[in-house]
């Protein structure tokens, strides 16, 4: 059966990212992407079992999205299917960190399934990426995600990009009202920086883990500090990497950090501070192996 207090439900889209081949933009491959999607695959490498709640397509790009998470181990059998098409990402990695321009109205990928019901048969619900603030996606997020907080362990990583077509504020205040919502948010200080402008990325999380959350702050290659009520901040060096692609870093990070939190225990927001940094630590791992080859799955063995 679908689900159990050591699974993960991740909600969310996964779609194809058009990324430039050996730099040159006028060549293109096509690689599996979406945040959620790279979590699910990561747990699952990881050897956490991972339910992927996803819209999937009727073209070649949807059934390769399918074969991906399935070979990974990732359960399929919540996903919303239709013959829509499969939303891209077209990637320009740059100076400054690699952006996108979407291609997301009328395809199969943001019709997700609203889970509300499903929501507390699992360890952890994982939302965040694309799918919490596109239509008609976001709606579906939104009830699963009020549903998860009361009887699941809420995981939100809010992925902000500068061109992931927020569009209106409504867009932030979603990002922010999910956040809100959330048990644990795992947010880099640029996401930080821009749902809460002007206000430094940790003062941002002190502020959130007073209510009672487990805040994991991001850094890139300075590593990653977690903020809880209870406790001072707990901060891991980044894992030193000769840096191939950082694309799905973040993400390989937040499979990490879920995996290594359910392999010792129920799904908490609040861990002790040992196993706190023993979860980052394998977190960072985790960044690291994804940093260091092309592809967004991670390669770290599951520790015991």
């Amino acid at each position: 059966m679908t689900g159990g207090p050591d699974a993960v439900l991740v909600l969310g889209e996964a779609l194809i990212d058009l990324v430039p081949v050996d730099g040159d933009g006028a060549t293109r491959a096509a690689r599996f992407g979406g945040a959620p999607a790279n979590v699910a695959v990561g747990l699952a490498r990881l050897g956490t079992p991972a339910v992927f709640a996803g819209g999937l397509g009727g073209d070649g790009f949807a059934r390769t999205i399918e074969a991906r998470l399935r070979e990974a181990g990732a359960d399929v059998t919540l996903c919303a299917r239709s013959g829509l098409p499969t939303a891209l990402a077209v990637a320009e990695p740059g100076a400054d960190g690699t952006g996108y321009h979407f291609h997301l109205q009328d395809t199969a990928t943001f019709r997700l399934p609203d889970l509300s019901a499903r929501a507390g048969c699992f360890g952890a619900v994982y939302a965040g990426g694309l799918a919490a603030v596109v239509e008609p996606a976001a709606t579906a997020v939104r009830a699963t995600a009020a549903a998860a907080a009361l009887h699941s362990l809420l995981v939100v990583d809010p992925n902000v990009r500068r061109d992931r077509t927020l569009g209106t504020d409504d867009g932030a205040e979603s990002l922010r009202e999910l956040c809100a919502l959330a048990h644990v948010v795992k947010a880099s200080d640029e996401d930080l920086e821009r749902l809460w402008p002007g206000v430094d990325p940790a003062e941002t999380c002190r502020g959130l883990a007073a209510g009672g959350r487990l805040v994991v702050l991001t850094r890139g290659a300075r590593g990653s500090t977690a903020y809880t009520a209870t406790g001072p901040p707990v901060s891991v060096a980044a894992t030193p990497v000769d840096v191939v692609d950082t694309i799905g870093a973040g993400d390989a990070f937040t499979a990490g950090l879920l995996s290594r939190m359910g392999a010792h225990g129920p799904f908490t927001a609040d861990p002790g501070p040992e196993r706190l940094r023993d979860m980052l630590s394998y977190a960072s791992l985790a960044a690291a192996s994804v940093c260091g080859s092309a592809g967004t799955a991670p390669t770290v063995p599951a520790a015991g």
